[in-house]
């Protein structure tokens, strides 16, 4: 996960998507402006694995 950036449980989410919790694997989905979820452990981050795509009308 080298040079992604690292989100903290309480962060405020820069954009909606799928984010990976770099220790677990599991993914979760946020939306933008909206807080990262709590994880299990301490000292564990989230990246973003897959933006969500807006369809243009």
């Amino acid at each position: 996960m080298a040079g992604k950036k690292r989100y903290k449980p309480g962060e405020i989410a820069p954009r909606s998507g799928q984010y990976k919790n770099t220790t677990t694997g599991t993914e979760v989905t946020v939306t933008k402006g909206e807080p990262f979820p709590p994880t299990p452990g301490p000292k564990q981050y989230y990246v973003l694995v897959d933006p969500t795509k807006h369809k243009k009308k």
